[in-house]
């Protein structure tokens, strides 16, 4: 029992000391003004290239997300929907209905606006 606890704690000892190295010696010293600059291909920048986005832009880009993986979880179920159990459909028709109102909701809303 007790050569088991030591061989236990010497992992430990072991795995935090690499940790330590490995943290002090991956710190970077000096940082690169060039390193935070966007690439573009040799040319200098026009504009300032960190200018905020709009919220909308995030907007839809959620809404977007949302929905292609509510669409993409659809496509299996209507496949099986070719059975007779009549549960299923209506189970898909219930997670249809809801899809509609959500979209519904964002239309009226206005979040689905590209131009304010």
């Amino acid at each position: 029992m007790i050569n088991l606890l030591l061989i236990i704690f010497m992992y430990m000892f072991i795995s935090m000391l690499l940790m330590i190295i490995n943290f002090n010696l991956s710190k970077k010293k000096i940082k690169m003004r060039e390193k935070l600059t966007s690439f573009e291909c040799g040319f200098d920048n026009i504009s300032n290239l960190r200018l905020p986005f709009s919220i909308q832009f995030y907007l839809i880009s959620i809404i977007f997300l949302i929905f292609d993986i509510e669409i993409t979880l659809i496509f299996p179920m209507i496949k099986n929907l070719n059975m007779n159990f009549i549960m299923k459909k209506y189970i898909f028709l219930w997670i249809m209905i809801i899809l509609l109102i959500g979209i519904y909701y964002e239309w009226k809303e206005g979040s689905l606006k590209w131009i304010y």
